[in-house]
């Protein structure tokens, strides 16, 4: 299950983003509209729910 703020990939091989990673805004009728942030370009895309897999976000250990 997709919630917003959930970290997902894409996963359908013939999408541009195929593989990109992005941060879940919104889901409504079987669909999430994913925010991708890279530099200086945000950019919101629509996905069927089918075509995302969350991703397991894991914390970094700090350096002492």
């Amino acid at each position: 299950m997709l919630f917003p703020g959930s970290v997902v990939r894409v996963t359908n091989t013939n999408d541009t983003y195929y593989g990109v990673t992005g941060l879940v805004q919104r889901v409504t009728d079987g669909k999430a509209a994913v925010l991708f942030e890279g530099g200086n370009w945000d950019k919101i895309v629509t996905f069927k729910l089918s075509e995302l897999t969350p991703v397991e976000v894991t914390g970094r250990k700090k350096a002492k």
